[in-house]
């Protein structure tokens, strides 16, 4: 079992950035796959990004934020972070931490993970 928590999200103007932190406890960090994604109102959860790693640090990124948005994780501190640069009105969500077993890859669909976080809003609006 793994635990995730959210946290950094909040209100920001376009162009403004943010920085989203998960924290992991439970079973050993090192062994997970983690990726975010969001869900707006009325919407689908879709996928942001996610970052595995093993002798190097692998990482992939949904279309829309390409460029803008870095996924990052520490696995000393049991960390996954999201720097989120530029942020546009459509990034407007509630943003999801999520964890798969790391010997099953990268994932971009939300049913590829096991574990997920409660969620944290984020809300760009000028």
């Amino acid at each position: 079992q793994v635990q995730l928590v959210e946290s950094g999200g909040g209100s920001v103007q376009p162009g403004d950035s943010l920085r989203l932190s998960c924290a992991a406890s439970g079973r050993t960090f090192s062994r997970y796959t983690m990726g975010w994604f969001r869900q707006a109102p009325g919407k689908e959860r879709e996928f942001v990004a996610t970052i595995s790693w093993s002798s190097i640090t692998i990482t992939r990124y949904a279309d829309s934020v390409k460029g803008r948005f870095t996924i990052s994780r520490d696995n000393a501190k049991n960390e996954v972070a999201l720097q989120m640069n530029s942020l546009k009105p459509e990034d407007t969500a509630v943003y999801y931490c999520a964890a798969r077993p790391l010997s099953m890859g990268l994932g971009t669909r939300p049913s590829n993970y096991e574990y997920w976080g409660q969620g944290t809003q984020v809300t760009v609006s000028s």
